[in-house]
């Protein structure tokens, strides 16, 4: 018996059945690299769900947390402030994709981001409606899921959600779905059911994650943005997934040129220590009272100091750049496969920077999904030493979030393993 397997029998009989792993039990990792209890050596194209964008264990994040964890782990900054908390909302609201001055609030989780930036988006505006849309995903706490748009697995089961959530039409292409029949339909939304002198706010990501990895076009956020003016609604770019130079840029919205009010970031902001952050426009902010916003382990010191660090690698290996280079690499190879006989599978390929997705359908005709062939790929690139994840309401894309550290050369060997992935994978169903 291998001591992966010993894990998984452990891990059943002790670790509730809904919390959903693979089965790879790490020991170890190292930028791009991940080996197992077993000894097996891996290629992790999903960092962590994008959350280790500076790649396993930087020396420089390892180092601020070594240099904070001699000095304190934890005070509670409603107790006993520090400096480290206030200096990295001064950055984070020098870059933060909003209007005029800023202001930032850190907690722990993204779904903890976007519950808070929903409370602000309410008491600010007096309004308690909230639009999401479909295929979006905002963490799996109550008014995560009520604003979450895909229902298996995060949300069946568990309802009744809270009130006076919506859902628009979120444009897709490939399924036919343009921009303006989106418009169209958020407009019979406001027109049929929910009053726009009623809604708070607009939360959306501005590419999707669990979605598929679908962009929002440009046009579709400046006209969302024009919207939100025209009704004193606010905008809420929900940059869990896509931020931190994951597509390019610093955040997914500055593709389209549009500001939000206010943005939501984590995963990748805290290199691996889990921290997050709501940053908008100071006079949103500030309409919270005294005590309103926080939590007992909102802002830890560790994070805080790997967050600091993660902003430093960022800028100094140019990670913005790195990333539009990993994905013009990536793309390119997909495209290649696509081309192929044999390789009609491949329906389409998409993302921004570093987040790449290519989704799987039984021929591009019909575009029918082809979830069946997802689960085999992701299969057999494990058992060759790839780390894959999938996603899609239909259950039928493959993301792929390496770190955008990742050398060259492991970059192109777990490309190699993709590619062989796929072809071992079309040859089985053909």
């Amino acid at each position: 018996m291998t001591k992966a397997s010993e894990l998984k029998a452990r891990q059943t009989a002790a670790v509730t059945n809904g919390v959903g792993t693979k089965g790879i039990y790490a020991t170890r990792a190292e930028n791009a690299e991940l080996w197992d209890v077993d000894g097996r050596r891996f290629i992790d194209f999903a960092a962590g769900i994008a959350v280790v964008n500076t790649g396993h264990r930087h020396p420089k994040i390892m180092a601020a947390v070594a240099e904070q964890a001699a000095l304190f782990t934890h005070t509670c900054f409603h107790v006993a402030p520090y400096e480290s908390y206030i200096r990295l909302a001064e950055r984070l609201n020098t870059i933060a994709p909003v209007t005029g001055p800023a202001k930032t609030m850190l907690v722990t989780t993204g779904a903890e981001a976007v519950e808070n930036a929903i409370k602000i988006a309410r008491i600010s505006t007096g309004r308690t409606a909230v639009i999401a849309f479909a295929g979006g995903f905002h963490g799996r706490t109550m008014m995560g899921m009520a604003l979450t748009g895909k229902v298996v697995p995060y949300k069946k089961g568990f309802g009744p959600f809270p009130a006076e959530v919506y859902h628009a039409p979120f444009p897709n292409d490939f399924m036919g779905l343009s921009v303006d029949q989106a418009l169209a339909g958020l407009d019979m939304l406001l027109a049929a059911d929910v009053d726009p002198a009623r809604v708070a706010a607009f939360i959306i990501e501005p590419v999707q994650g669990e979605g598929g990895f679908l962009p929002a076009p440009a046009a579709f956020l400046q006209a969302l943005r024009a919207l939100a003016d025209k009704h004193g609604i606010l905008l809420i770019a929900d940059e869990v997934q896509s931020g931190m130079a994951r597509t390019g840029k610093m955040f997914g919205i500055e593709h389209a040129g549009v500001k939000a009010d206010l943005v939501t970031m984590a995963k990748g902001l805290g290199g691996g220590f889990p921290l997050s952050a709501v940053v908008g426009r100071a006079d949103l902010m500030d309409s919270a009272h005294v005590g309103g916003l926080g939590g007992t382990y909102a802002g830890s010191p560790i994070a805080i100091a790997a967050a600091n660090a993660v902003l430093d690698v960022i800028e100094d290996e140019k990670l913005c750049d790195r990333a539009a280079a990993i994905g013009a690499k990536i793309t390119g190879r997909l495209k290649d496969i696509a081309s192929r006989q044999g390789m009609e599978a491949i329906g389409d390929i998409r993302g921004p920077g570093a987040m790449v997705a290519f989704e799987l359908v039984t021929d591009r005709e019909s575009r029918t999904a082809d979830t069946a062939l997802v689960t085999a790929i992701v299969a057999e690139a494990e058992q060759r030493g790839l780390i894959l994840l999938s996603c899609g309401t239909r259950f039928n894309v493959i993301r792929l979030l390496p770190p955008l550290t990742i050398p060259d050369a492991h970059l192109d060997e777990g490309l190699d393993i993709l590619e062989a992935s796929l072809e071992a994978a079309v040859r089985v169903r053909a």
